[in-house]
């Protein structure tokens, strides 16, 4: 990989994730508490089932990060993952980066035996659309993801 290398996070990289989550959720007008950060982040650092937190970049000083968390689908007839959070700063952004690491990270989840990755993008986001467009994810017409919080 061409600077986008992908290290797997641990619980001493908590510091170098959380201000890269921070920027994204602030980029996105998402708002949570540190803590709440901490509190999500934490199991996955330490290996948690249910995801993987990715420092993209050296990993003293990572450039991004990537979250991908686990689930079972019938209908891709197994183990199958999301991309939940993909975050590349922006002043390194439009060098392909963030086509390398899903690539990447598709390659390496597919060696693992997932049978599918999926990944959320706004239908107004045309610049996001074009990039995931690339790496082969396809939209799911007419499907619309739907959410509950509970």
């Amino acid at each position: 990989m061409n600077g986008a290398a992908l290290h797997l996070a641990r619980p001493e990289d908590l510091e170098r994730v959380l201000p890269l989550v921070a920027a994204m959720h602030a980029e996105l007008g998402i708002t949570q508490t540190d803590e709440a950060r901490r509190a999500a982040l934490a199991p996955l650092l330490e290996g948690s089932p249910h995801g993987a937190v990715y420092l993209i970049g050296p990993q003293r000083a990572p450039i991004g990060y990537l979250v991908v968390t686990f689930g079972w689908s019938v209908a891709f007839g197994g183990l199958d993952g999301s991309v939940d959070e993909i975050f590349i700063r922006p002043g390194v952004r439009g060098r392909g980066i963030a086509s390398e690491v899903l690539g990447a990270i598709c390659r390496a989840l597919k060696a693992a035996g997932l049978k599918a990755i999926h990944i959320e993008v706004d239908r107004q986001d045309e610049a996001a659309r074009r990039l995931y467009g690339r790496c082969r994810f396809e939209a799911r017409e007419p499907s619309m993801r739907m959410t509950r919080r509970l």
